[in-house]
């Protein structure tokens, strides 16, 4: 697996649109992981009483208890301090900054309350006085944060259901009484630290779910390795197990469910809004989708001919599945994970949108759409938010295509690694 990422080409970008694209995901990724040094109410650097504090820095090592801050540091308002010396960040507030003066709605270009320009809310504020610049810096933060982890999840997630139903298929896979018994006994047990176990009492939504995933994933490992070892000890006769069959029923009936009653059956499980339960709810509700395409691709590689080649070299049927033919399977799947990334984006948008999805506190700009519906002057909460939804979709949705031309190989008409005339 490795090997095969490491070879994998990153495709050159031979239109103009496709360029502007990867530029435009580049610099949301910028604003992401810099979103703390370019938006945030505490200085970059200060003096304070004689003493050299880099408060964006060590703000969180100051949270946890493994730095000191003076007192004057924890009371939280950064701007009315006295500093000898202080370097502010580019925009001096951070999300969740009220700025009381300039509440109620204050516009892009209206008269503002501010010491000096500097401090000026360049794109507004809401209803609490919160700026609006600083909301989409952090906000791109948590929209690349829920596509990229919860298209991560769907990914593994599709794995396994993908990969064994399109190898297997209802023929290939055969196991043992005993290994099929320690299978089938994992399931209950899966539920039972989902539900039942005290030791999970302090856990709640995604938290619970993951453990349970990884409790579930062990405990099949567990007893199939077990029923593996009877099996062999009793000399069992390996029975068929139609895994496509099964498989794509129950994948089937997951898709068979209005995507917006599934999701809204999910919620319930989290006890409160995080921005990690979003991540999770992205990923389960996608991975039917990619396990079926998955499938799809392995029906046809199956059958070329070097697997078979492979398959009659004495080459296990698990080996032949993970390193023969799920490498070559994957690389249309990227193309489906990169139009996955932007229904993330989306899908968190529409979460916030209706306050289901991260804390009321955290600003995303799906809850700076619905602090729009309160106040419909307030234009600036609906245009800077969508206009960063719509250019991070499109950008998306564009190196995907861009990744599909690249990989599509049903084109006689051009070389395979030579640019187009």
């Amino acid at each position: 697996m490795m090997g095969f990422l490491s070879s994998l080409r990153v495709p050159r970008l031979r239109s103009r649109r496709y360029r502007w694209a990867a530029r435009t995901v580049l610099f949301l990724a910028g604003l992401a992981l810099l979103a703390d040094f370019l938006a945030n109410d505490k200085p970059l650097y200060c003096v304070y009483e004689g003493r050299t504090y880099f408060p964006v820095f060590s703000g969180q090592a100051a949270r946890m208890g493994w730095t000191d801050w003076p007192d004057a540091f924890h009371r939280g308002d950064w701007h009315a301090l006295s500093y000898d010396r202080v370097v502010h960040t580019p925009v001096p507030y951070g999300p969740g900054y009220l700025d009381l003066r300039n509440a109620r709605f204050a516009g892009p270009w209206d008269a503002q309350d501010v010491p000096s320009v500097r401090y000026r809310h360049w794109l507004g504020t809401d209803a609490l006085g919160r700026d609006v610049l600083a909301g989409m810096i952090h906000g791109t933060r948590t929209a690349l944060l829920v596509g990229l982890l919860g298209t991560a999840i769907a990914f593994f997630l599709a794995l396994w259901p993908g990969g064994w139903t399109g190898f297997y298929g209802d023929e290939r896979l055969k196991a043992g009484p005993f290994r099929m018994g320690g299978v089938l006994l994992a399931l209950p047990l899966a539920w039972f630290y989902l539900f039942r176990t005290p030791l999970l009492s302090g856990l709640e939504g995604a938290g619970r779910l993951a453990v349970t995933l990884i409790a579930g994933g062990l405990w099949i490992l567990l007893l199939a390795r077990a029923g593996g070892w009877l099996d062999r000890q009793w000399r069992t006769k390996p029975l068929t197990v139609p895994v496509d069959l099964l498989g794509m029923r129950v994948i089937e009936a997951i898709q068979a469910m209005p995507g917006l009653l599934l999701l809204l059956a999910m919620i319930p499980l989290f006890a409160s809004p995080s921005v990690w339960n979003v991540v999770l709810i992205t990923g389960l509700i996608r991975w039917p989708g990619m396990a079926r395409f998955l499938r799809a691709e392995l029906l046809r590689i199956r059958e070329l001919p070097y697997i078979e080649a492979a398959r009659l070299s004495g080459i296990p049927e698990y080996r032949l599945l993970w390193r023969h033919a799920l490498p070559n399977a994957l690389p249309p799947l990227l193309v489906l994970m990169a139009f996955s990334i932007s229904a993330g984006v989306l899908l968190e948008a529409f979460l916030s949108f209706l306050g289901l999805g991260v804390p009321p506190d955290q600003v995303t700009w799906g809850s700076l759409l619905q602090a729009a519906r309160r106040q419909f002057s307030a234009w600036w909460l609906a245009v800077f938010p969508g206009i960063g939804i719509f250019l991070t979709v499109t950008a998306f949705n564009l190196l995907g295509e861009a990744l599909q031309d690249r990989l599509d190989t049903r084109k006689p008409y051009l070389p395979l690694n030579e640019p187009a005339p």
